[in-house]
C-alpha cells in the first residue's frame, strides 16, 4: 500500500494530496468564470479610473504655485500657502458660509419631502393615479438646469408671469431675482421641484419590502393609517433614510455648481456665491488654478470627515451605517 502509485489511489484521495493552484491561476479561473460579469463592470470602473482616479494625482496642485508653461512637476512648491489664504481670507469665509447656508437648508427642507412623497404614495388606493403622479413628478428630474433656470426667470422676473398677476390686483411687483433674500429659498425650491419625485424611488422601493402581514396584523390590533405609518412604515425606512442622510452630508459643500451658476447675477453674488462657482472664477477666470484646486481638496476633506462621523454615529445608535 506504500508503494502504491498515485494514479491508484482513489479520486478523493488525490483531490487532497494535490497541490493547491497558486493564486495567480486562481484569479484567472476565476476571471473565466465570471467574465460576462466583469464584462458589464468595465464601463462604470474606466469612469471612475478616467474621471475620479486618474485626475487625482492632479491634486499636488494644491501644493504649488502652478504655472501651465512649467508643468506640474516644474512648478514651485508652495507648501500650505493656499490653505492659509482659505482660512484667512474675508471673502472665502463668506463663501463658504453661503455655501453652508444653502447645503443645511436642502437638508432641512428638500431632503424630507421624498420621504413624504413617498409614503403618500404609498397610501393611494388607486394604482392608475399611484402611476399617473410618479410619471408627473419624475418628469423634472429629466430637464437640465438650465431650463429650470429658464423657466425660473420666466414666471419670476420682473415683467413675468408672476409679478404681471400681482400688478393686475394691485400688488406692487417684487425684485425676486435681484434681491438677495430670495436667493437661497429660490435655489431650495427649485432643488425640491426637480428632484423631490426622483428620490422617492428609493424609498418606494424600501417601501414594497414591508411584509404585507404587518399591516394585516395592526389592522387586527385596531391601529389606523396614522398609526400603522408610525409604527410600521417609518421604522421599515429608517436605516434607508439614516443611508440617505449620511451620503448627504457627504456632499454639504457640494451644493451644485450649473444651477447656482446660472441663478447667480451682480445683485445677489453676495449671497449666491458658493464654493463651486468660487473655484470657478478663481480656477478658470482668474487661472489661479493652485488655489482653486487647494479649495476643491479641503471641500473633499470635509466630506469625508463628515461621512466618517455620521456613520459612527449611526453605528452607535444600533444602525448599520454605509460601511
Amino acid at each position: 500500500m506504500e508503494n502504491q502509485p498515485a494514479n491508484a489511489l482513489p479520486p478523493a484521495a488525490r483531490a487532497v494530496n494535490a497541490p493547491k493552484p497558486s493564486l495567480a491561476a486562481r484569479v484567472k479561473r476565476h476571471l473565466h468564470k465570471e467574465r460576462y460579469l466583469y464584462l458589464l463592470m468595465l464601463p462604470g470602473i474606466l469612469y471612475f479610473l478616467v474621471y475620479k482616479y486618474i485626475p487625482m494625482f492632479g491634486l499636488v496642485i494644491a501644493f504649488k504655485d502652478y504655472n501651465p508653461f512649467q508643468g506640474i512637476w516644474g512648478s514651485p512648491w508652495a507648501g500650505f500657502k493656499h490653505f492659509q489664504t482659505i482660512f484667512s481670507s474675508k471673502e472665502v469665509v463668506q463663501v463658504i458660509w453661503n455655501t453652508l447656508s444653502i447645503s443645511f437648508l436642502q437638508i432641512l427642507f428638500a431632503f424630507p419631502v421624498p420621504i413624504v412623497l413617498a409614503l403618500m404614495l404609498n397610501e393611494a388606493r388607486s394604482s392608475v393615479f399611484k402611476r399617473l403622479i410618479q410619471s408627473v413628478i419624475y418628469l423634472p428630474h429629466f430637464l437640465s438646469w438650465v431650463v429650470v433656470a429658464g423657466i425660473t426667470v420666466i414666471f419670476l422676473r420682473s415683467e413675468g408671469l408672476i409679478n404681471t398677476m400681482l400688478q393686475t390686483i394691485g400688488i406692487q411687483g417684487i425684485p425676486f431675482l435681484t434681491d438677495p433674500r430670495f436667493f437661497q429659498p429660490l435655489i431650495v425650491l427649485q432643488v425640491i421641484w426637480k428632484e423631490a419625485g426622483w428620490g422617492t424611488i428609493i424609498f418606494l422601493a424600501a417601501l414594497a419590502g414591508i411584509n404585507p402581514q404587518l399591516y394585516e396584523a395592526a389592522v387586527m390590533d385596531g391601529a389606523g393609517r396614522l398609526k400603522q405609518i408610525w409604527h410600521i412604515t417609518l421604522p421599515a425606512l429608517k436605516s434607508t433614510i439614516i443611508l440617505l442622510f449620511i451620503l448627504r452630508l457627504g456632499n454639504v459643500l457640494d451644493t451644485g455648481f450649473e444651477q447656482i451658476f446660472l441663478m447667480l447675477n451682480p445683485f445677489n453674488m453676495p449671497i449666491g456665491n458658493v464654493l463651486d462657482t468660487f473655484v470657478y472664477f478663481k480656477g478658470i477666470q482668474q487661472a489661479d488654478y493652485g488655489f482653486a484646486t487647494a479649495v476643491g481638496l479641503f471641500k473633499g476633506a470635509v466630506g469625508l470627515v463628515l461621512v466618517v462621523i455620521a456613520n459612527k454615529l449611526a453605528k452607535r445608535f444600533g444602525e448599520d451605517g454605509l460601511y
